[in-house]
């Protein structure tokens, strides 16, 4: 199969399938480090259990835009 084959296949594939398609092919390009990827995933946890035992508040997307966007046009 040739590679603009590949891609229209690719291309017709539901969202969420395009979506897992293209993460593992980055992982083929910049395989993950197991230290990295624990490291990560014990932050993630983390950062849940403090959202959960309200030891750290959600900010909607929109607030952290609007922040960004006051601070760069200072």
């Amino acid at each position: 199969m040739k590679t603009a084959d590949l891609m229209m296949e690719a291309a017709s594939l539901p969202l969420e399938e395009r979506a897992r398609l293209v993460d593992s092919l980055l992982q083929t390009l910049n395989p993950a480090d197991d230290s990295t990827t624990d490291a990560w995933l014990a932050l993630a946890k983390r950062r849940l259990d403090d959202m959960r035992s309200g030891r750290a508040e959600a900010i909607s997307g929109e607030a952290v835009f609007e922040k960004v966007r006051r601070r760069l046009e200072q």
